[in-house]
């Protein structure tokens, strides 16, 4: 075992990985900006991210900001297979890989260095393999611990190795900026510059009471043990996902019954879907609604029965965001809606339940209604496992009009459940 000071944690992020791919499978759009998606920016390359060009960017803004941006459509199929080569490549050097995305992992090398040498040595030898076999770049950190590997990889960012060695952590860490933080997004980041906080080594500064208020204590908590440079964790070859979920961003919506009910029923035919996929089902459904300004609101509900059924998932949904918008009747648009399902157990097959009068029907699967449903939507998972997804729809959400992230990009960027 390698020492607890040792620095032998990698993190491994393929840069800008969609767009590469597309560059790779076309050469002659090497060295331009390009765009994966029309409607939506998808994935961005970096030349066009030198001009502004973001990913979930509006295609008509991004072709303002780069006029001699070309939109590309996505190879979906190469993109997992190209993922998972460079993951192969990655257990070449080590077991003890934890792939955390399509195109980012970690490694633990601590047991590969008499083999393959120094894990500043095992970084360079497996970029070099990604883009001698696979021709794709890859920006590798180097560290202690996962958080500061991860956060190392950004910096290295693009096509770079950043090594950082223990006695260098501190140093290394407090002048970043918060957004290079794993679970720094822009609400949490617009937060902690409210109060001045714009370096990691501000934020490690910051009174843990501070904290708790802007952030929430679990998140306060979180973001302040990493700033201050403890993180525990160690690499999980696998592991069983403790929740489902999938958002859509809609700009900004009237706070219809139409725009719910077409976009949570979409939601839930994503994370529905997914659950029966793996076998699984949920006992407590969450929906996020966002406002304008980043405001956002969370309803839950633990049901008595764990559901699948896209239909269930739907209705249920449809109250909790009733609930969200009722509570503050001073919100009329919303940016943002997001359905969640957790307290996962399995559901390889559905038990039937005696004609006993328990409630309502709808939320469990043995009654007579609940397998109805069930049934119907393996039938539908059926159908698309088939001829794909576009085979069959629920008229609600194939009809809404709205423009969407295709689902092949959707279900590559989504976590499975199994």
């Amino acid at each position: 075992m390698a020492p607890a000071a040792a620095a032998t944690i990698l993190h491994a992020d393929l840069d800008a990985f969609y767009a590469s791919v597309e560059q790779l499978l076309d050469p002659s759009l090497r060295g331009i900006p390009i765009s994966v998606g029309g409607a939506v920016v998808l994935a961005a390359s970096y030349e066009a991210k030198a001009h502004g060009v973001t990913a979930g960017m509006p295609g008509w803004k991004a072709r303002e900001l780069c006029p001699a941006l070309r939109f590309v459509g996505g190879h979906f199929r190469d993109y997992q297979r190209l993922g998972d080569l460079v993951v192969a490549v990655f257990r070449d050097f080590t077991p003890l890989v934890e792939r955390i995305s399509i195109d980012e992992a970690f490694l633990d090398v601590a047991g590969a260095r008499r083999l393959f040498g120094s894990p500043a040595v095992i970084a360079e030898t497996l970029r070099r393999r990604v883009r001698s076999e696979i021709g794709l770049p890859v920006s590798v950190g180097v560290a202690r611990t996962k958080h500061l590997a991860k956060i190392a990889s950004q910096v290295a960012k693009p096509d770079g190795l950043v090594v950082v060695e223990p006695d260098g952590e501190i140093a290394f860490l407090r002048p970043l900026p918060i957004r290079l933080m794993w679970g720094v997004g822009p609400v949490t980041q617009a937060r902690l510059l409210s109060r001045g906080i714009r370096t990691i080594g501000e934020l490690a500064d910051t009174r843990s009471s501070v904290l708790h208020h802007l952030l929430g204590r679990a998140a306060g908590t979180k973001l302040g043990s990493l700033a201050a440079n403890a993180d525990p964790r160690r690499i999980e070859t696998s592991r069983r996902a403790s929740s489902v979920g999938a958002q859509s961003a809609l700009g900004r919506r009237p706070a219809d019954v139409d725009l719910l009910r077409a976009s949570l029923g979409f939601l839930a035919d994503r994370v529905a879907s997914r659950l029966r996929a793996a076998d699984r089902a949920g006992r407590t459904v969450t929906v996020r609604v966002r406002f304008p300004g980043l405001r956002s609101v969370t309803r839950s509900v633990t049901l008595p029965v764990a559901i699948s059924a896209t239909r269930t998932l739907t209705e249920v949904a449809l109250e909790l965001a009733a609930t969200a918008l009722a509570d503050h009747p001073d919100e009329q648009e919303i940016t943002l809606l997001a359905i969640s399902v957790s307290n996962l157990v399995g559901e390889p097959a559905l038990q039937l339940e005696l004609a006993f009068d328990l409630g309502d029907d709808r939320l469990r699967p043995g009654t007579t209604l609940g397998a109805s449903r069930w049934a119907v939507h393996r039938s539908v998972d059926a159908v698309r496992s088939r001829f794909g997804r576009e085979a069959v729809s629920y008229a609600r959400t194939a009809l809404d009009g709205q423009g969407r992230v295709p689902d092949e990009f959707r279900e590559l960027a989504e976590h499975d459940p199994g």
